[in-house]
């Protein structure tokens, strides 16, 4: 929350692997395609725009176009930490055989409009509107 940054990757770490530093963000990843691969994640996240979540998928989006991991990739999760002891955001593609962070971007949008209503149901569910479904009488 101030700024810095830090990373660690010990001798362990499998395969092609790279971490690296940037404006307000680390990206580490091991079993790449390429070291590149984090270089493409830091500079879309620095040059994204919009939300958290926005600029985190926009560098996984980079990721995966400048090689990726070694093998398929078939999993994809976004999750955000605010203020708040939960997850803003969390949001998971266990599998897929095909471009999970495509469809982990189409739940994103989805999702990205109701944001605030979630928090503000769980802080103050007597004060939330009613979403008109069974068992919710409000």
């Amino acid at each position: 929350h101030q700024g810095r940054t830090v990373h660690f990757s010990g001798s362990e770490t499998l395969g092609t692997h790279n971490t690296l530093s940037g404006e307000q963000c680390v990206a580490a990843g091991n079993m790449l395609a390429d070291r590149t691969v984090i270089d493409a994640m830091v500079q879309a996240f620095e040059q994204g725009e919009g939300q958290l979540a926005d600029r985190l998928l926009a560098a996984m989006h980079a990721a995966i176009a400048a090689g990726g991991e070694a093998g398929p990739v078939h999993s994809a999760a976004l999750v955000v930490v605010g203020e708040l002891t939960w997850p803003i955001i969390n949001l998971r593609v266990d599998w897929a055989d095909e471009n999970p962070i495509g469809e982990l971007q189409k739940l994103w949008v989805a999702y990205r409009p109701q944001v605030q209503d979630y928090i503000d149901r769980a802080l103050a569910p007597d004060r939330s509107p009613g979403y008109g479904v069974a068992g919710d009488d409000r």
